[in-house]
């Protein structure tokens, strides 16, 4: 990828002469001056991948990308200065089952939602598609509206793992595997035609809590208990008018009627403020600043090297060098009083997970570093966590899997398929054992079990002794198992549960500063505007180039499994993930 890339940049120059010459007109796109006129509405669309926070690369990544910039972190912001912005009178939200909030997600986006309803301004929702886990974020506005032709599917939850065992073996490759423990997962996707018993209940575990929590929030909200909504998922697929009759929908109207409904008496349009737009206003100059700091570092993705970046086959990718050298930034800043480290991924290399969490460590004995976990912070998600002042989670973060999973393939089959051999000379004890020509011997792998599970007592002790768990306790909850964070908290892997507001809150509290103190949210790694991503050079470029190619190919995949899976193109991906 990285000479596809660079091959890549000739060509490239040319067409970066064409983006200096209409940076002016995307500038304006991602945050121009347009005056914000008095009685305004402010317009979300959660359509797409919702990120955490901005990838590599900058607003070149999202241009590249074909993304708005839609990331969580701005969503909240946004809404956080339309609580007290005199000039926005209320917000449209419109929803697409299309987009890829994960349920902590869009959790926070509703403890968002509350905090302007709450300063008295509604929160009008519009959505064209509709499955359950978007009306989760639907049923916490004031009046939800749907076209007349809106496609609206309302079914249970389901879990679907794929496994590529058969696949392996037909390709010739094994693996000598060790997986640590009943609840790990991951490695069965290679090991198994199906999951373990233990895997399958911790899904059922998972599932149920989902349930009980979007139940509660419906009931709640639209005033729908229990039974209504398992009577709803039965009917399963509703035509609008039918929504309608069912309650899960308040009236059929299209767009433009919205904007014809709320404009302003004697006006002849409806002072619209799109999501770019706003989020180019500065908080400070709505008073939401402070002379103390709170630094917010946003760690997201897979775990894996020195530097943050992105991989076109995974995605996107932390750094442990990256996460560290922003978390020394803000804890040598004497104006920052305290640390609110983001964490929203599953996991990934454990070397680079604990060198994280050392970090964690030392800089929480300097000021205070809270967790924020967002949809997931699990695996080397939760070792980089552990060891701060105090963990918050969203009530349904995945967290945990407090597990280890360390494998050797075995590609000698495939060789010998396509005709490829090999020779060896070596020196020494053990010099073939890592070689991928062959499996561990018997000898061997119960050397390898060993260190495995030496590496992993160490990490589970030291999980007791910074959580204050009991010895005997511990070992139950590290058998590789995944939580929501409303269970963790009752197991002592977390101290509390909320979102970014709430973390804020608590990293106050840790500060000795009082819960109305205004401060200053200092974001890092500091996101880059267009001309900053241009001028960054070859590699803000090859970071925005493979963003395109992942969202690409990320993209034709969920067409493809949309169109195969459901025969219609507009549904949503038929395999819910919790």
């Amino acid at each position: 990828m990285k000479s596809f890339v660079r091959s890549f940049l000739a060509s490239s120059l040319a067409l970066m002469i064409l983006v200096v010459g209409v940076a002016g007109l995307l500038a304006s796109k991602f945050g121009g001056d347009t005056e914000i006129q008095d009685h305004s509405w402010l317009h979300l669309d959660l359509y797409g991948e919702v990120l955490e926070y901005d990838p590599p690369g900058g607003v070149m990544s999202e241009v590249t990308g074909g993304g708005g910039g839609l990331t969580l972190q701005k969503i909240l912001e946004n809404l956080e200065k339309a609580t007290v912005d005199e000039r926005i009178e209320g917000v449209l939200l419109q929803m697409s089952a299309t987009h890829g909030a994960g349920w902590a997600k869009l959790e926070e986006i509703r403890g968002a939602v509350g905090r302007v309803q709450a300063a008295g301004k509604p929160v009008l929702g519009f959505a064209d598609t509709m499955d359950s886990r978007t009306y989760y974020l639907a049923s916490a506005c004031d009046s939800l509206y749907c076209p007349p032709a809106g496609y609206i599917q309302f079914v249970g939850f389901s879990r679907t793992s794929t496994h590529v065992k058969g696949l392996l073996e037909k390709l010739g490759l094994s693996a000598d595997v060790s997986a640590i423990r009943h609840y790990k997962a991951a490695a069965q996707l290679a090991t198994r035609e199906d999951l373990s018993p233990e895997a399958k209940k911790n899904m059922n575990w998972m599932l149920d809590e989902y349930w009980d929590m979007f139940c509660g929030a419906l009931q709640r909200d639209r005033g729908m208990k229990e039974a209504r909504v398992i009577e709803l998922m039965q009917h399963a697929m509703f035509t609008p008018d039918e929504a309608v009759t069912a309650g899960l929908f308040d009236r059929l109207m299209y767009w433009d009627e919205i904007l014809e409904q709320l404009k302003p008496e004697g006006e002849d349009y409806l002072p619209l403020v799109s999501h770019e737009r706003y989020a180019a206003e500065n908080p400070e100059d709505l008073d939401l600043k402070g002379d103390k700091k709170i630094a917010v570092v946003h760690a997201q993705g897979n775990i894996g090297g020195r530097e943050n970046g992105i991989n076109p086959m995974l995605g996107l990718m932390m750094g442990h060098e990256s996460i560290v050298r922003e978390l020394n930034r803000a804890a040598n800043d004497d104006d920052v009083a305290a640390i609110v480290l983001r964490v929203d991924s599953g996991g990934g290399e454990s070397l680079a997970s604990d060198l994280m969490g050392h970090a964690v460590q030392n800089i929480s004995k300097k000021k205070p570093v809270i967790i924020s976990m967002v949809d997931v912070a699990a695996s080397g998600g939760y070792m980089m966590s552990y060891r701060a002042t105090k963990i918050m989670a969203d009530p349904m973060t995945v967290t945990g899997s407090i597990g280890s999973i360390s494998a050797k393939f075995d590609v000698s089959g495939m060789h010998e398929k396509i005709g490829v051999t090999s020779d060896f000379v070596g020196k020494g004890p053990n010099a073939e054992m890592w070689s991928d020509r062959r499996s561990f011997s018997e000898a061997e792998f119960q050397r390898f079990n060993e260190d495995h599970w030496a590496g992993f007592r160490h990490w589970m002790d030291d999980v007791a002794k910074f959580r204050g768990i009991a010895a005997a306790d511990i070992d139950s909850l590290c058998m590789g198992r995944v939580w929501t964070g409303r269970q963790a908290i009752g197991n002592k892997l977390v101290d509390e549960l909320g979102g970014q507001y709430e973390a804020i809150l608590l990293a106050k509290k840790e500060a000795g500063l009082a819960a109305n103190e205004s401060v200053s949210l200092w974001h890092l790694p500091a996101s880059k505007d267009l001309i900053e991503s241009i001028i960054g050079g070859e590699e803000d470029l090859d970071q925005a180039l493979t963003w395109s190619v992942y969202r690409q190919l990320q993209g034709e995949a969920r067409f493809t499994l949309d169109y195969l899976g459901n025969g219609k193109l507009w549904l949503m991906d038929p395999v819910h993930r919790p």
